[in-house]
């Protein structure tokens, strides 16, 4: 699959939209969560999450968006609310088979954000599927796209090609309001990389160093973001974004202030995502057998003096994306046990001595092999015994 998102180039007009769609999604996700706890009471009740979901979906449908006081709801799409209920039902089962924590309510301080779709479609016969592409969206080339359900949207940046799609997840970053959607387009992978396989070193002072010599560096640009966000939090210690209970507005300036805020953070997330991508991209068009070790990042961020470093160059995030790209690109990302010395092992002799994490040259004192820390280990991550490895 590919996907595509975009910047929509709104004005305030539709930001307002934006923001109530958003706002009822968010609506509709708490209301369903709170039935579900309290269905839960209900023991003689023998029925799964997701019946339980479809139960409370349609009380929701037909007693609770029938209200006069909640007529407003009528004027939004109804695969807003659908939506709701799909991304309930999808963390209640990500929680029941212990991949995530247990749900929480939605909040304007997570961001805004919900899904449209095109439901409808042209079938020949009942219970067949649809003719091709009546039940998607067709994008045409240029700067407009036209969101299921909604009116045509302006884009900042253009696409240049004609495509479609079915749904489409609009999403609020900062300030900035962005639409992403998945083609239905196979990418093909390589059938020959360049290099069997390679070791992959994963460090403080380089982000990234590889076996055959090649090394990967965090941008200054990362440490110039943060220095202007340190100095924009200080500079502002003092303002605060008001407090509804208390019935206390935000000041204009306030509001200005929280804008940059985000655009800042933004800003570092972006060049971080941009690194990571770079990285794990060059590593995957590269070499088919790509080892790096298995990390115990939560470990290192307790470590005060090494929290900063280790959260910044985005350790576990490298590792996700390579394992996620195995599909795309015919690799095989093996994970080198965390016990596994390959920073104290000689990549020459395979003698173990040990060495303080200042140490930043390899020296043996069995053959007298001189060579940078993080190439060493990468060239033992590359070398591992193969009971010191495990598919990722």
């Amino acid at each position: 699959m590919y996907a595509i998102k975009r910047e929509l180039k709104l004005n305030n007009k539709e930001i307002s939209q934006m923001r109530g769609m958003a706002g009822f999604k968010r609506l509709v996700y708490n209301f369903g969560l709170d039935l579900l706890v309290v269905s839960w009471q209900f023991t003689q009740v023998k029925a799964s999450d997701s019946k339980r979901i479809d139960a409370i979906k349609k009380v929701f449908t037909q007693v609770t968006i029938q209200k006069p006081e909640n007529s407003w709801m009528k004027k939004y799409p109804s695969t807003i609310y659908q939506s709701a209920f799909i991304d309930l039902k999808n963390a209640v089962s990500r929680w029941r088979e212990g991949l995530a924590q247990f749900p929480k309510k939605k909040s304007k301080k997570t961001g805004d954000s919900f899904t449209v779709y095109k439901t409808a479609g042209v079938y020949p016969e009942k219970g067949k599927p649809p003719l091709p592409f009546t039940n998607r969206v067709t994008i045409l080339a240029g700067k407009h796209i036209k969101l299921p359900g909604l009116k045509t949207f302006r884009l900042k940046e253009r696409i240049n090609f004609i495509c479609s799609s079915q749904t489409f997840t609009v999403s609020r970053t900062a300030d900035k309001w962005f639409v992403s959607f998945v083609l239905g387009a196979q990418k093909i992978p390589p059938i020959i990389h360049p290099t069997q396989r390679v070791g992959v070193d994963l460090g403080v002072k380089c982000l990234a160093t590889v076996s055959d010599g090649s090394k990967y560096d965090m941008p200054l640009t990362t440490i110039r973001a943060k220095s202007k966000l340190g100095k924009l939090q200080w500079h502002n210690r003092n303002k605060v974004l008001g407090n509804k209970k208390l019935q206390i507005f935000p000041s204009n300036k306030a509001k200005k202030y929280y804008v940059r805020l985000s655009r800042q953070h933004l800003r570092i997330s972006n060049i971080r995502q941009d690194v990571t991508q770079k990285i794990t991209t060059d590593l995957s068009r590269k070499a088919y057998n790509i080892r790096i070790e298995d990390l115990n990042v939560s470990g290192m961020i307790a470590n005060s003096k090494l929290a900063a470093a280790v959260s910044n160059n985005c350790f576990y995030e490298i590792r996700r994306q390579l394992v996620y790209k195995q599909a795309h690109y015919g690799t095989k990302v093996e994970l080198v046990d965390r016990w596994y010395p390959s920073s104290k092992t000689c990549s020459c002799c395979g003698h173990i001595q040990d060495m303080k994490l200042s140490d930043r040259v390899f020296h043996c004192k069995k053959c007298g092999h001189s060579q940078d820390r993080d190439e060493n280990a990468s060239i033992n991550l590359e070398n591992a015994p193969p009971n010191k490895i495990r598919l990722a």
